[in-house]
């Protein structure tokens, strides 16, 4: 396009007024009635917008100074806002609105709906399994959601009516969402949870991201389904009367509506370097097939993706005002409508009218510059963008920015089209069932479809009016970093569920990019905790942020309350650091059982060594009287026996899984103990008592039942549940170390083999007492040392030849990594932090038998004393070694 005066291409014209015939406000929300939002009254909601608007603005530069204030200019981060319930930024009116909420709580105890001595003993221990297939799930589209029935059952269990529940790494707010429904008798009813009540939660949702908290503000804020309609469709319409035209084509001298373009990247032959379309050469119409590879229609030479270059172009960005190198894609197939739908190839008409769409001259367009990343990587280093807009066609482009402009400040309009902006860009890849983009990254296929936006939006309008539901209106917004949630007091939340980043799994601001660039506010990545080496972030720096997010969760919610956390990493050493951090800021683990949303990303559904079940963490902060009784006695042991009478009371006494009652790992010996050492450690207590003056202690004072320890009251509870169950499931083995996980696989894999996805899950849960210092190798690496795989990606026991071989390569693997800790304890200043307890004991033993006593000792001098002193193999060769020099 040239300019807005004199636009015309093929007889479509429009003039200036129509750029500016909708006002902004006429989006507005408002209809008229007066409003009362923390304690002011306000004749209008439009009017109470304007006044915290207004607050917001003048707080704003005391606001900045928080930690992971977003980056956007203040007028940008106002108009992303909706105050006081949700602000683009941190939300200074979070007290307010709990100290409302606390005196809401007194007048629903004396209506009888809520109790004074209300308390919750026991952690949610079922395991929950709930599908995605929900409008309020389905309507926007990001990184990472947990559906919120399956967060309500655990709302339900640790709450009641009025209480005020957070979310520290909220994303789309679902957990607001779950805390509103907990209001409705029907979506209650439909869980079929026992002994809960009925009644609204109050929801704090809070993240670093704002495109995730505008989208939270549009799943939790009052909305009007009917209103939101008319207004969608309205600007809708005058858009496509504006710049529809760009969407069509010519058929037998007729004009037809676009629904859909493919377009193709071009290659050039490495033999001949002439210019080959992949489309025309590699895709099967007729068949339906993608061939891998194909002869160069000039020379003949056997072309595939691999040894083929991208054709590169040089073109004149009037946007950035740059000459860019972007790789060439043309146009190759046209899904048009003209009484009926069909399907041509591109024509030259079709090619030259929309290479004559230009953006227009003068105008601003709103675009963001892609910084290099893990993600980003790929579309500037494959594609050549730069900036956000690189992303869509031009076409596309200037479509969505008039729709962008006309929907103002409006929080759903804006979220209705940012939920498009990505099944309407370049990374919308050709398939021949369905269509869609790779989850998780920013690639840009090869041939990708180009969908009209109009077809894409007006769809979207009816199903995004879906989320509407009565309850809404109880949950506020903050963009907050959870490393500093200044803007909340001591002790003030009543329970908190959590589904935080884990290590390198997703790069959430890097993925957000292209939403952000249209809100013109942008992640402050800083405190994002993540595992990124372009943001120069190792596992190290990950676990001092999750450190001080969980310090601070620590720190705001209330004494004898839970914190449930959702886990979804596959990596042991991220599983240790969480629960390391959890235990190391004051929590006490109480519980962890599955999550199963049912149906996976990508790469669950496409490989054996994906998870599709999600572990939850349950834990709790101590009582204020368990802490003041620390500070009172004298005496340490009798500080002991008060933390476990605790402990016991917040562990479940039986988990049912189907018909059968399975044991409690945590009520094993060996976890009471860690549980009492981690909470001792973290107040930096002396520790009073080793581990078997511990048992004997357990022994005399509490109930053993099946390897498990009870109170007198719930050894009475146990046993009446184990009569009635027609199966029970006994202890397993805990895995501690190295050698007892071996031995827990071959116990899990003994009646048939199993995939990993079907084993992480269970194993994960299993290793939740190892051992300080204790180098735990990765689930894949112990399988592939001692059991086999076969075809079909099931592992299974190795049967006696194969046992044979397998001992032979793990024990030659396991004495290389020994080596490693030999030349380490060699140098007179090094010491060993951590170790693999089985590449120690192959490393002893070998060198018992070659009586090599010197290493023995030299290792043993260097390696942590707990590895040393609680191992009884090490110690003995260590002994014999000792008393041989």
């Amino acid at each position: 396009m040239s300019d807005k005066n004199n636009l015309s291409v093929d007889g479509n014209a429009f003039g200036t007024e129509v750029w500016d015939s909708l006002a902004q406000n006429s989006i507005k929300t408002d209809d008229g009635k007066p409003v009362t939002c923390l304690g002011m009254e306000f004749p209008n909601d439009d009017a109470r917008r304007e006044y915290f608007r207004e607050e917001l603005r003048k707080k704003l530069p005391e606001l900045r100074q928080i930690e992971g204030f977003p980056i956007g200019k203040d007028e940008d981060i106002i108009k992303l806002s909706d105050p006081p319930y949700y602000t683009a930024c941190p939300n200074p009116w979070l007290n307010d609105f709990i100290a409302e909420w606390e005196e809401e709580k007194k007048q629903l105890e004396r209506e009888g709906k809520r109790k004074t001595d209300f308390e919750v003993k026991e952690p949610y221990a079922s395991d929950v399994s709930e599908g995605k297939n929900n409008p309020i799930y389905m309507a926007h589209a990001y990184h990472t959601k947990c559906p919120h029935p399956a967060i309500m059952r655990y709302i339900l269990h640790y709450t009641q009516p009025g209480d005020i529940v957070f979310d520290g790494f909220a994303g789309t707010g679902m957990t607001g969402v779950a805390a509103n429904l907990c209001g409705s008798k029907k979506d209650v009813d439909a869980l079929k949870e026992k002994n809960v009540k009925v009644g609204v939660r109050h929801g704090i949702c809070s993240d670093l991201s704002p495109i995730a908290t505008l989208i939270a503000a549009s799943y939790n804020l009052k909305f009007n389904a009917k209103e939101f309609k008319r207004k969608a469709h309205a600007i809708l319409e005058q858009v496509e009367q504006e710049l529809g035209w760009m969407f069509e084509t010519e058929i037998d001298g007729k004009k037809a509506k676009v629904n859909c373009t493919i377009w193709s990247d071009v290659y050039v032959c490495p033999s001949c370097g002439n210019e080959i379309v992949l489309w025309d050469e590699s895709v099967d119409l007729k068949n339906k097939i993608i061939k891998d590879s194909f002869a160069c229609p000039s020379c003949g030479f056997e072309c595939t993706k691999k040894n083929m270059e991208k054709a590169w172009e040089s073109i004149y960005d009037s946007i950035i005002n740059k000459v860019i190198k972007i790789n060439k894609k043309t146009p190759v197939s046209i899904n048009y409508t003209l009484s009926k739908r069909k399907e041509v190839h591109a024509s030259n008409y079709d090619k030259s009218f929309i290479n004559s769409i230009d953006y227009e001259h003068g105008k601003k367009y709103v675009t963001k510059e892609l910084t290099d990343g893990f993600n980003t990587s790929q579309p500037i280093r494959s594609n050549g963008f730069t900036h956000t807009h690189h992303f869509f066609t031009k076409r596309t482009f200037i479509y969505l920015s008039r729709l962008f402009e006309l929907a103002g400040d409006d929080v759903f309009l804006r979220t209705w089209l940012t939920s498009v902006c990505q099944s309407t860009s370049k990374m919308n890849k050709f398939r021949f069932t369905g269509t869609g983009i790779t989850t998780g990254t920013l690639y840009i296929p090869s041939i990708n479809r180009e969908f009209n936006p109009y077809n894409t939006l007006s769809s979207k309008i009816d199903k995004f009016a879906q989320i509407a539901y009565n309850q809404r209106g109880n949950s506020v917004m903050s963009l907050l970093s959870a490393t500093n949630l200044q803007e909340l007091n001591d002790n003030s939340i009543d329970y908190m569920f959590v589904d935080p980043p884990f290590g390198a799994n997703i790069m959430y601001s890097e993925l957000s990019s292209i939403w952000e660039g249209w809100l013109k506010v942008a992640t402050n990545n800083q405190t994002e905790a993540i595992v990124n080496e372009y943001q120069h972030k190792t596992l190290f720096e990950y676990q001092q942020l999750m450190n001080r997010s969980f310090r601070e969760f620590y720190r705001i919610l209330k004494p004898g309350k839970w914190l449930t956390m959702e886990f979804s990493n596959t990596s042991a050493a991220v599983w240790n650091s969480i629960q390391n951090a959890l235990q190391g800021v004051g929590f006490v683990v109480a519980n962890v059982a599955a999550l199963d949303k049912k149906q996976g990303s990508f790469k669950a559904v496409t490989t054996t060594t994906a998870v599709k079940q999600d572990l939850v963490i349950t834990c709790y902060k101590p009582s204020n009287e368990l802490t003041d009784k620390f500070l009172q006695t004298g005496s340490a042991k009798e500080n002991v026996w008060d933390f476990i009478d605790e402990h016991l009371l917040h562990l479940p006494v039986h988990i049912e899984k189907g018909n059968a009652t399975t044991s409690v790992v945590e009520r094993s010996p060996k976890i009471l103990y860690d549980r009492l050492i981690s909470y001792y450690v973290q107040k930096g207590f002396a520790i009073p008592m080793d581990a078997q003056e511990f048992q004997r202690g357990l022994h005399e004072r509490y109930a053993e039942r099946d390897g498990m320890f009870f109170t007198a009251t719930q050894v009475v509870e146990y046993e009446e549940k184990k009569l009635k169950a027609p199966e029970f499931v006994p202890m397993g083995i805990i895995v501690s170390d190295e050698a007892n996980g071996i031995q827990w696989l071959k116990n899990f894999l003994h009646d048939g083999g199993k995939t990993y996805q079907e084993i992480l899950p269970e194993w994960m849960q299993a290793i939740n007492g190892l051992r300080k210092n204790d180098i735990l190798p990765e689930l894949k690496q112990i399988l592939e040392e001692n059991f086999i795989e076969e075809s079909n990606g099931k592992w299974r026991l190795p049967n006696i030849q194969d046992d044979k071989d397998v001992n032979a390569l793990r024990t030659k693997a396991l004495l290389k990594e020994f080596k490693i800790y030999v030349d380490v304890a060699q140098k007179p200043k090094a010491k060993i932090k951590e170790a693999r307890m089985e590449a120690l004991r192959a490393g002893f033993k070998q060198c018992y038998v070659d009586k090599d006593f010197q290493t023995i000792v030299t290792v043993g001098n260097k390696i942590p004393q707990n590895l040393l002193t609680e191992d009884e193999v090490l110690l003995q060769f260590y002994d014999i070694a000792q008393s041989k020099l």
